[in-house]
């Protein structure tokens, strides 16, 4: 305690406390103490121009800024300690802090301490158990309210009135109690009305960000993320590639798949602007292939070439969007139809997981008949062909053991087997389904063991961040141990196209008549709707607030390179590529930063993403040379990557408002969580608004299992058309809550008209006679006797009354009269 030099000692550089305080954070010392020299409390609170350090003072090397001295005379010692313990619990506090920093005179800091106390929850001993530890909480209520009110209070008010309007809001500063704000998505979407210029700000605004885009992706963090993505990539691309040679008789198959996906990938996540986003092949584009091959060869028309053309078309279709700024009509998608489109693709992924599991049931069906008695008593031998019947040297053949060859080795041989058990498989379909859930649970398990009691912090993060690769390594080991033949991954080990009769370039001319290059401009519309609203809200989806992106977004800059790669993968004859939803938001996810210096006990905080090229880049280069890992990616069972997909689909449900809603219908409003859109819209209009959603999904789900998936782009711009037939049904407050509010720039300049003229109405008028609805109250006021004020001596004091007039919180077109959150007292 005496050394007050600025080198540490070794005891603090010992302390492992220091791993949990924040980088750059400064002390605030609080000493308190009796001394027998005193006959009244002295009281000090110091802030120093400059941190410094105070050697022994502080438990940790860390420099003080804040020192809190309380000497007073003995026999008080408890009530110094207490007054020691309530200095500190306000240095805690994010507001009285900054007070602290700013303050002038002792009457900013009482002002901060009105403020601190007007919001400060108070448990009585009586109801409460001290010896209980109140768990952290897992977010921590918003203090911007707070400090507007106290930037108010800077500005000019007077001093120690910081806690008056503040406590009007019920308590706690959470954003819960402020009116959502208008839709914006930022200016990346502005219309800027010159040839270019939003690309063109696209290009300024990520110049700047390019180089630390490669140097913040060298964390062990990326290792994770790049495994993860990199086997959801090479599944999705033998998926659709497989499906691709079924609907198009192998123009396009796995090969081109593979390769496709490694060159548009990679230079996407190289030059374009949100590198988050992985490009894949959809399943609306696996339709339109499917029909224009159909088409093709039903008319007498080389697929090939048409499809080039539909590519070129589409290509430069989406150049004129980029050069128009055609972009910007996406700040009208809001929540409604972004996670319509989402939770879409979501219930695909799932759909398309289980479904491959009930294939492998129809392949592999369980022996439910089977007889015991063909195991235990089990009987199967090989029996050597006839000489003359058999193509291999006579003499070799009598030189074989037949009764100990394999099954395999027998028939190879030209034996036959002959027993009731020669049939006996076990069951694959049982074992696929083991190895399917459990990846799937395992993973999720690993994913929350971050939040377990076991094992130090950083061993938790390390296995939640590697929990995908080392549920695929468990459950590849488990298959690996019991030997049963379960279906594998297949990956074409030769750089060659799949159909033996076409090249890797397609000419342009030669093959069609010359109408048909004019005609293609028509499908190729239908094309760029797809890819536009694809990309577009799969971006929208990426860039949202919640993840707290750093780097500004580039959806024009995305767009221009979308459709060079389409241009040159239709001319490559290579399947087209656009911003697959799930799997970005699974790059996201493996990317998300937490506080590493959390205090012992607390939530870590969530930082934000790591923003960066390189786990894109390496994915899908890792993608183009998987040809050549073909002998180790081969034992990778099939199911281990269904239950990858099934956990991807699972997982990107999280965090959709339209989920947690539909779950509201199965819980009795007491058990409900604590939405902040439930506190302020009645629950039978959250319903009405879950229903709407719900029918809307329904709908694209249909369409998406049908022929008519063609449109399927078409009735993507549907959602918005019936977003805004919303306003007709629900109130703006209502949609504020559980939707956005759409950007009109109309309608803010005729609100505020109105609401100008209802001011002068107001000044020209004493009465309520406007059309607003008023609310008047009459409040009677009761004076408490004090000396300061000379007309409150009597107990009860006659005041005129307060008339409170107050705008509406309903519209016209809102038919419930609820009130909305207000407080039912007044203290003045």
């Amino acid at each position: 305690m005496n050394d007050i030099s600025d080198a540490p000692s070794t005891d603090q550089l010992k302390n492992k406390f220091i791993k949990k305080i924040p980088k750059d954070a400064e002390a605030s010392n609080v000493l308190v103490g009796e001394v027998d020299f005193l006959d009244k409390p002295f009281v000090a609170f110091v802030r120093l121009l400059q941190a410094t350090m105070l050697g022994g003072v502080t438990e940790v090397p860390v420099p003080t800024r804040f020192l809190f001295i309380l000497l007073g005379p003995l026999g008080k010692a408890k009530s110094y300690n207490e007054i020691g313990r309530a200095i500190a619990t306000l240095m805690v506090d994010d507001l009285f802090s900054d007070v602290a920093y700013k303050a002038r005179d002792r009457e900013d800091l009482i002002a901060g301490i009105d403020e601190f106390l007007d919001e400060v929850i108070v448990l009585p001993p009586g109801e409460w158990d001290p010896t209980i530890r109140i768990e952290p909480p897992k977010k921590v209520p918003s203090a911007e309210k707070r400090k507007s009110v106290l930037s108010l209070n800077e500005a000019g008010q007077m001093n120690g009135t910081a806690g008056g309007a503040a406590a009007s809001s019920g308590g706690g500063g959470s954003d819960d109690g402020e009116m959502p704000e208008v839709h914006e998505i930022g200016e990346e979407l502005a219309w800027t009305g010159r040839f270019c210029g939003g690309l063109y700000l696209d290009i300024k605004r990520k110049l700047p960000w390019f180089p630390s885009d490669f140097y913040e992706g060298f964390h062990i963090q990326s290792i994770s993320a790049i495994l993860f993505i990199y086997l959801g990539c090479i599944t999705n691309a033998i998926t659709f590639g497989g499906l691709l040679g079924d609907a198009t008789d192998n123009y396009q198959g796995v090969m081109e798949s593979f390769l496709g996906t490694a060159m548009a990938g990679s230079m996407f996540c190289l030059f374009a602007g949100q590198p988050l986003i992985i490009l894949s092949s959809t399943g609306p584009i696996l339709i339109f292939e499917k029909l224009l091959f159909d088409f093709s060869k039903s008319n007498g028309i080389d697929y090939m070439e048409f499809r080039l053309w539909i590519g070129l078309h589409s290509a430069l279709q989406c150049l004129i969007l980029v050069a128009t700024d055609a972009s910007f009509i996406i700040k009208y998608v809001t929540r409604f139809t972004e996670e319509g489109f989402s939770t879409l693709i979501s219930f695909i992924f799932i759909y398309d997981a289980i479904k491959k599991m009930i294939g492998a049931f129809k392949y592999y069906p369980i022996n439910s008949d089977f007889k015991p008695d063909y195991v235990t008593t089990y009987k199967c031998e090989c029996i050597a062909p006839d000489p003359g019947e058999c193509e291999y040297n006579a003499i070799n053949l009598t030189a074989l053991d037949w009764t100990q060859l394999s099954k395999e080795e027998c028939l190879k041989y030209g034996g036959s087997l002959v027993g009731k058990s020669c049939k006996f498989v076990p069951d694959l379909a049982l074992m696929s389904f083991i190895l399917f859930f459990g990846t799937y649970s395992m993973t999720l398990t690993l994913k929350k063991f971050k939040f377990s009691r076991y094992f130090p912090t950083k061993v938790r993060a390390f296995v939640a961040d590697f929990s995908i690769v080392f549920s695929i390594l468990l459950f590849c080991g488990v298959d690996a141990c019991f030997g049963l033949d379960t279906p594998k991954l297949h990956i074409p080990s030769i750089i060659k196209p799949t159909r033996p009769d076409r090249g890797w370039f397609v000419f342009p001319f030669g093959k069609n008549p010359w109408w048909v290059y004019l005609a293609s401009a028509l499908p190729a519309l239908l094309v760029t709707i797809l890819i536009f609203m694809d990309q577009q809200i799969t971006a929208v989806i990426v860039n949202r607030k919640e993840h707290k992106l750093r780097k500004a977004a580039g959806y024009h800059l995305d767009l221009f390179w979308v459709g060079i790669l389409m241009a040159v993968c239709s001319f490559m004859g290579l399947p087209w590529y656009v911003a697959a939803t799930v799997i970005s938001i699974a790059h996201i996810d493996s990317l998300k930063m937490e506080t590493e210096t959390s205090a012992p006990g607390e939530q870590p905080q969530f930082l934000g993403v790591r923003e960066q090229r390189v786990t894109g880049i390496v994915v899908f280069v890792l993608t183009g040379i998987s040809v050549f890992l073909a002998p180790i990616l081969k034992h990778i069972p099939m199911p281990v990557l269904y239950g990858v997909f099934l956990y991807m689909g699972v997982a990107s449900l999280n965090g959709i408002q339209f989920w947690d809603r539909c779950k509201l219908f199965l819980m009795p409003a007491k058990h409900q969580p604590d939405y902040a859109f439930l506190r302020h819209v009645p629950l039978r209009r959250v319903h009405l608004f879950t229903l709407v959603q719900a029918v809307c999904l329904a709908v694209l789900w249909i369409l998406k299992s049908t022929v008519a998936a063609i449109v399927f782009p078409v009735m993507i711009l549907a959602l918005i058309l019936v977003r805004k037939l919303l306003d007709f049904v629900f109130s703006q407050h209502d949609l504020a809550w559980i939707d956005n509010i759409i950007p009109e720039k109309e309608k803010k300049k005729e609100d505020d008209k109105k609401k100008k003229k209802q001011k002068k109405k107001k000044g020209n008028k004493g009465d309520s006679s406007s059309d607003e609805e008023v609310i008047t109250l009459h409040l009677k006021i009761s004076c408490p006797s004090s000396p300061a004020f000379s007309y409150s001596r009597n107990p009860l004091c006659a005041v005129p009354q307060v008339k409170i007039e107050m705008e509406s919180d309903y519209e016209d077109t809102d038919t419930e009269k609820q009130p909305r959150d207000m407080g039912s007292e007044t203290t003045l």
